[in-house]
């Protein structure tokens, strides 16, 4: 039965309130079983499975509707070349929207998935530094003050109103 609660909204039946929520199934769960001996963390991200071995983040699980399903690779640009030799299914992913990417794909539909897959875990698991980021570290590179510089004067568009009137109290 439902019942309003204090604040006037519906409350859901006793027996939701308790029910379980179904988890979506790991995608391509091979890849996992495969770094577990570097005992990997995974988190929610884009609407997939991030996989962390320590600080950094190395691959993303993902398999749902549209395109770039399979395993995405953290990388960098200046890897790309490098990583195609060993992984020549690898390709941008197209969903970020920009032409290349730091992040990249081995597709689920290519032929030899499960083998590049498993060749990036055996990368990973060799400690290769061309696979791998630790999450903020870019931004904290351009938020950091360059040495020397001072700090931004404060911006007042000329002829603002705001800057010739003074504030209300309240």
């Amino acid at each position: 039965m439902t019942t309003r609660s204090r604040g006037g909204r519906l409350a859901p039946p006793a027996d939701e309130v308790f029910a379980v929520r179904k988890r979506r199934p790991v995608p391509h769960e091979f890849v996992l079983e495969a770094l577990a001996p570097l005992g990997p963390e995974t988190r929610p991200l884009f609407g997939c499975l991030a996989v962390y071995v320590g600080e950094k983040i190395v691959l993303a699980l993902r398999d749902k509707p549209g395109p770039d399903n399979g395993v995405w690779l953290a990388t960098t640009e200046e890897h790309h070349a490098a990583l195609r030799r060993d992984l020549p299914s690898m390709r941008s992913i197209e969903v970020l929207g920009k032409a290349v990417t730091g992040w990249q794909v081995l597709p689920a539909d290519a032929p030899d998935f499960e083998e590049a897959a498993l060749r990036a875990c055996a990368l990973i698991e060799a400690g290769d530094p061309r696979i791998g980021k630790v999450p903020g570290e870019k931004r904290k590179k351009r938020d950091a003050p360059r040495a020397g510089a001072s700090s931004p004067p404060e911006k007042i568009a000329a002829g603002s109103n705001a800057a010739k009137r003074p504030r209300a109290r309240r």
